[in-house]
């Protein structure tokens, strides 16, 4: 018997075709699952029109009105969820729902890095591997946000875009898929379920902006975040999590101003460390009274902080969110 699964559409590559402008999404969700008469062999599908945006300029709003429409298809009967997404944010908007919702059913992004007017669209192939997956017996009654994209099947909470335009652009890294498909059937690598901590917010609250610290960076841009009023900051910095010292000072100041602050690492994957000294080493850092971002990357740091915030409103709150 073929499960019941929700397709839900938001645009992104996947659904776009080029113009005079440039490319914009045109195509909806019901076009690009009738391009795949696949499907049909692995699920019952129903299609919803969520947004018809890139993911570049994803909102709040729009992963807002996503997550209600999981909850309404869960709660409707829906065994699992597929989310066609842009590329550019869908690791984001994975997250955030990952972070925030608590439903019995797997929720699975994908989307194309080639839209449908190109040569060797990857489209209809990343769609009928997220409904594989949605479908398949192993998720059946299982949590968790995942991204399936070339084959292979990501947690939401590890996966990062790794290239601009390559079609394996996604990646776990230090962890590797959770799954992968194959000429055979699917192979999991480990079992799946959400290993993200939840909070339970229905609409972010809180602002959070993002500093990236390098060679040379001074304290303006920690200055003008606190002047105009975030309950939060997250810094992304080098290494371990260290930042430079004009970094490292205007942090203290923004701690002391009831700033929550954030420290991550640029290096893509291992997680920080307070080590070195010095005025901005992770050392001095976690003195001021950092949080530790552990291994998330800044976006999904911030993502995870605005939740936080929104449901809390002390570090060691935060910073238990952030240890779980």
């Amino acid at each position: 018997m073929r499960p019941d699964i929700v397709v839900l559409s938001t645009g992104g590559t996947i659904a776009s075709t080029s113009g005079d402008g440039g490319a914009t999404p045109q195509k909806r969700g019901a076009e690009l699952v009738e391009a795949v008469p696949e499907l049909e062999n692995y699920a019952n599908l129903t299609v919803e029109e969520v947004a018809q945006r890139p993911s570049f300029d994803m909102d709040f709003e729009t992963i807002t009105a996503l997550r209600e429409a999981v909850v309404d298809a869960v709660d409707a009967g829906a065994a699992g969820i597929v989310v066609t997404h842009g590329t550019d944010t869908m690791e984001e908007s994975a997250y955030a729902l990952d972070l925030t919702l608590d439903v019995d059913a797997p929720v699975v992004f994908t989307g194309a890095q080639r839209r449908p007017d190109e040569i060797s669209s990857d489209g209809p192939a990343n769609l009928l591997t997220a409904v594989r997956f949605a479908a398949h017996e192993q998720l059946t009654g299982v949590d968790g946000v995942y991204i399936a994209f070339d084959e292979e099947l990501h947690a939401a909470r590890d996966v990062t875009k790794q290239h601009t335009s390559k079609l394996d652009t996604f990646g776990s890294p230090d962890k590797g898929p959770v799954a992968v498909t194959t000429r055979d059937g699917v192979r999991f690598f480990r079992a799946p379920g959400s290993r993200s901590v939840d909070i339970p917010v229905t609409e972010p609250a809180a602002s959070v902006e993002m500093v990236k610290s390098g060679v040379g960076v001074g304290a303006e841009q920690v200055e003008r975040a606190v002047d105009a009023g975030v309950d939060g900051l997250v810094v992304e910095g080098t290494g371990l999590g260290n930042v430079t010292s004009a970094l490292g000072d205007t942090i203290a100041d923004a701690i002391d101003a009831g700033v929550t602050v954030v420290v991550t690492s640029r290096c893509g994957a291992g997680s920080v460390s307070g080590v070195y000294g010095t005025g901005g080493g992770g050392a001095t850092l976690a003195k001021h009274g950092v949080v530790s971002g552990g291994d998330l990357p800044a976006q999904k740091a911030r993502l995870k902080l605005v939740y936080a915030l929104s449901v809390v409103d002390d570090d060691e709150s935060v910073r238990e969110f952030f240890e779980a």
